[in-house]
């Protein structure tokens, strides 16, 4: 793994295999944001997300939380710069990244923090982690999606019970309702992670980035609409393959069929 300047409080690491690592790296507080810190976050999604070596992003936090949301000591500088400008949105330029995002969150992750694994495609949280919307108890506006994705993965009534009272969700409670993946010892956070990633990348890296883009894109549509988005780029996607990409293909599935089969997760 290539070493980081310790003084960053955005590190990034890449990994010959393919997997890179982006770590908020400001534990004395808790990983709070900074609007520089944002920014510099924003710019290292964006940057990896142009990486063709580059397959996995596993992000995380140092230290013992993930992310306690926006430094308020300097709300105003935060809040009231543009918040529609993308650059130096993290979670815009997330939302934006063609790769697979995994979030490994451990301690506790807050409003902000809350809303930045939200933007991440598969969610690793240690055992007794806990999310934590605080946007009613501080009077802060939503603006990086918590109010309108939460809904839609745990179902409203809990969600509204999160928000409202800004009452901690475990990641235990979160696993059942379907918004983490897995819950792990503190230990094995990034080992999971890790094999998560590992598992993605012996995967066919165009199609990985397909699926992706159909199942997120889809996601913003009625079921109706969002079959006929797969159906159209499964079209579009059989149509622009050649001969020789079939043949391939079929040699593929005939080699994997003399292969006992992996592992679960």
């Amino acid at each position: 793994m290539e070493r980081s300047d310790p003084e960053k409080l955005i590190l990034v690491n890449r990994e010959p295999n393919g997997i890179a690592f982006v770590t908020i790296n400001r534990p004395k507080a808790l990983n709070s944001l900074t609007r520089a810190m944002m920014r510099d976050m924003a710019q290292a999604f964006k940057a990896l997300d142009r990486e063709d070596s580059v397959r996995v992003i596993v992000l995380s936090g140092s230290g013992r939380a993930f992310c306690s949301g926006v430094d308020l000591t300097a709300a105003e500088d935060v809040f009231k710069g543009d918040v529609k400008d993308p650059e130096g949105d993290p979670v815009a330029q997330m939302e934006r990244c063609r790769k697979p995002i995994i979030v490994a969150v451990g301690g506790f992750a807050v409003t902000a923090g809350f809303e930045i694994a939200l933007a991440c495609d598969i969610v690793v949280a240690a055992k007794r982690t806990k999310f934590i919307d605080t946007h009613a108890r501080f009077g802060i506006f939503p603006s990086w999606g918590l109010s309108q994705k939460l809904s839609r993965i745990i179902g409203p009534n809990k969600a509204r019970e999160v928000s409202l009272t800004a009452t901690p969700l475990t990641a235990e409670v979160a696993e059942k309702l379907g918004f983490v993946n897995h819950v792990v010892e503190e230990g094995d956070l990034l080992k999971k992670a890790r094999e998560i990633g590992e598992a993605i990348i012996r995967n066919n890296q165009d199609m990985v980035l397909r699926y992706k883009s159909v199942i997120n894109d889809g996601l913003k549509l009625d079921l109706g609409h969002a079959l006929a988005l797969e159906k159209e780029r499964a079209h579009d996607y059989y149509n622009g393959m050649t001969k020789e990409q079939f043949k391939k293909m079929q040699e593929f599935i005939a080699g994997r069929g003399s292969k006992k089969p992996s592992s679960k997760l």
